[in-house]
């Protein structure tokens, strides 16, 4: 089945059973895990800084971020290197998952809204949810999953 111009590609990654996605188009990178290099007084969800080819980038935790428990890496443990634009400025930074599935074709008439009761996450972070099967793909609003005070503290970390 080949891409309609209106399908939008996304990346599926695993929390537990639980499946997410972010576009292709601030994807530029998927690694295996290595530990981060550690932040004093960062937020619990920020692992510290990776080196992606020879540049300091921030690692978060995608679980704690979400207030879902945190786990051991494992040999499935990918890290996601992600460009996103945030607050007219490209904000580059690590999201750290128990895996990665696959590269989706969501066409729009896919995606329905962002639920407002039923998740255990704030739904602004989300930017609507797909049916796949017997259940569901819930796309990430990446811009809004970090606040503005977030995404500053981050710069200056990343910048010191």
């Amino acid at each position: 089945m080949a891409d309609t111009p209106s399908e939008q590609q996304f990346v599926t990654l695993a929390l537990g059973a639980e499946v997410f996605a972010v576009p292709v188009a601030f994807v530029r990178e998927i690694l295996d895990y290595s530990p981060p290099f550690a932040i004093p007084d960062g937020p619990a969800y920020m692992l510290g800084l990776t080196d992606v080819r020879g540049r300091a980038t921030p690692m978060l935790d995608l679980r704690l971020k979400l207030g879902l428990p945190a786990v051991a890496p494992t040999f499935n443990t990918r890290m996601l290197v992600l460009d996103i634009p945030v607050a007219g400025r490209l904000l580059s930074l690590g999201l750290v998952a128990d895996r990665v599935i696959e590269v989706a074709a969501v066409s729009p008439d896919e995606i329905e809204p962002a639920p407002d009761i039923g998740v255990p996450w704030r739904s602004d972070y989300i930017h609507g949810v797909v049916r796949r099967d017997d259940s569901f793909i819930v796309l990430f609003d990446l811009a809004r999953l970090l606040t503005s005070q977030e995404a500053a503290a981050i710069t200056v970390q990343h910048a010191a």
